[in-house]
């Protein structure tokens, strides 16, 4: 008996999304441990739990694809890109990694409606909300940065920067939160 109630396309995308899920935690363990190493432990450690939150989402791809009869495919991991250069180009290459992890989820989604999957569509509705939250936290802190003086920022401000990020919330404040009495 096929128990499996996902259509083969749409296991190989989900598969597909669970190695980018993969590869997402990788490049920011990767610009974490660079960070380390630049002495940014602030930056450092923000890195390393958003590598934790990837590997979170990586997880909840297997499980889905479990729970819905399919076959995981675990895929190897192509190496992350080289270390950054600055603390900007290293959220530059952050913010980007989103758009892309971003663009791989909504293409799921479409496929899913196309095909009249509403479990799936249901299931992809977290991570479209969750990608908003990851590009709007980038993006904040490339404001953050350009603030800071962008690629001639100081070694002051880059502190400040770095100690800020240490405690920096892990998800970003969304319009669809927002009200005339709480903008």
């Amino acid at each position: 008996m096929n128990k499996n109630r996902l259509s083969a396309s749409l296991q190989a995308g989900l598969n597909n999304q669970m190695t980018q899920e993969a590869l997402a935690a990788q490049i920011y363990l990767s610009y974490g441990a660079w960070a380390a190493s630049e002495g940014y432990s602030g930056i450092a450690n923000f890195l390393f739990r958003h590598a934790n939150e990837e590997r979170n989402h990586m997880m909840k791809f297997l499980e889905y694809i479990l729970e819905r009869g399919g076959k995981v495919e675990i895929a190897a991991i192509p190496q992350p890109p080289a270390n950054p250069v600055s603390v900007q180009n290293c959220f530059e290459q952050v913010f980007q990694q989103e758009i892309n992890n971003t663009a791989g989820i909504y293409k799921l989604v479409k496929m899913s409606f196309d095909e009249g999957d509403w479990a799936s569509w249901n299931f992809l509705q977290w991570f479209v909300k969750e990608q908003t939250e990851e590009e709007t936290l980038a993006l904040n802190l490339l404001d953050k940065i350009k603030v800071a003086g962008g690629e001639k920022a100081t070694g002051e401000a880059l502190y400040a920067l770095d100690r800020d990020l240490e405690k920096e919330p892990d998800e970003a404040e969304l319009a669809e939160t927002k009200t005339v009495e709480n903008p």
